[in-house]
């Protein structure tokens, strides 16, 4: 590894990563150091397009296993595919994401395509964090992410972007299956030009099938968003979304939050909220001592943790 993909991991996913037993580490496209353990199987992919394979099997009792990806220069597009098979009554965290670093001013792109076989009895953490750092103005990353979670599994999965992006298109889909559980979280800010484009589609195929989807975002100075949450209820099942955005300067948020059923014993409920922060809340920070640009960091802060 590299001194900028070292650095660079300490923001995604923490300095320690290739001390862990499991781990993968993408640098510039290419495998820069890789290991499994006892419980954790990382390999090449074998099916077109490459990448790797991470096989959680079942005797995996709370062990975290990393898959970070980094581009460190200009000029690279970087096509990433990752499967996650998870063996029934596995529990595992998954620590990954992606980092986007230019010298000057070129562009670099990501993009990871995710599978995520999930079994029975099973728990399952992902994190995923993105950031764009460097002088240059092509930072781009995308996902493409597949999740098919099993019968009576917890998947809780956490996406993050709060700096250097500038441009991304994430897409996830999920099935859950009966007594599945889907906690979908997703942290966002753009800020100057920056755009990103979300949209998750859910479908509840089986009987008590759940998910919880929150979405946080803040737009700044010209950045847009746009955000589509659907939640398909296609058994009964309990589905609920939740998209508040604030507006800073002249961003701009599209949220489109979309509930489907085919089921009358579906429970589907969704809301959106898209608003600035209030003078009252500036106001009362500022008699603590805040500036008022404090008192707005601050407030996004909490916002998005």
């Amino acid at each position: 590894m590299n001194a900028i993909t070292k650095k660079l991991l300490a923001s995604i996913v923490g300095a320690d990563a290739a001390k862990s037993e499991a781990f993968n580490i993408r640098e510039d496209s290419l495998c820069a150091e890789r290991a499994s353990s006892k419980n954790i199987k990382i390999t090449d992919r074998k099916k077109d397009g490459g990448g790797i394979t991470v096989q959680v099997l079942s005797t995996c009792d709370g062990e975290t296993t990393y898959v970070p990806a980094c581009i460190t220069h200009a000029g690279v597009d970087d096509k990433a595919y990752t499967d996650y098979i998870v063996e029934d009554g596995a529990k595992v965290t998954i620590s990954a994401g992606c980092a986007v670093h230019t010298e000057d001013k070129g562009e670099s792109t990501h993009k990871g395509i995710h599978l995520f076989v999930i079994g029975k009895n099973c728990e399952v953490t992902y994190k995923e964090n993105h950031i764009g750092t460097g002088p240059g103005v092509g930072h781009y990353i995308d996902t493409d992410t597949e999740i098919i979670l099993g019968e009576n599994s917890h998947l809780y999965y956490e996406t993050i972007q709060l700096k250097g992006v500038d441009n991304t298109n994430r897409f996830t889909t999920a099935k859950i299956e009966k007594k599945g559980f889907l906690e979908l979280k997703e942290r966002l800010l753009t800020t100057e030009k920056q755009q990103a484009y979300t949209t998750f589609k859910v479908a509840l195929i089986g009987e008590d099938a759940s998910v919880d989807l929150i979405s946080r975002s803040v737009a700044k100075d010209h950045s847009f968003q746009s955000i589509v949450s659907q939640i398909d209820g296609q058994a009964k099942s309990k589905g609920h979304s939740e998209c508040d955005s604030i507006l800073e300067g002249n961003g701009k948020v599209s949220s489109s939050p979309i509930v489907i059923s085919s089921c009358p014993d579906a429970m589907l409920v969704h809301e959106a909220a898209i608003g600035k922060i209030s003078g009252e809340q500036i106001q009362k920070l500022q008699t603590l001592g805040l500036t008022e640009e404090e008192a707005e960091n601050w407030i996004i802060q909490g916002f998005l943790k």
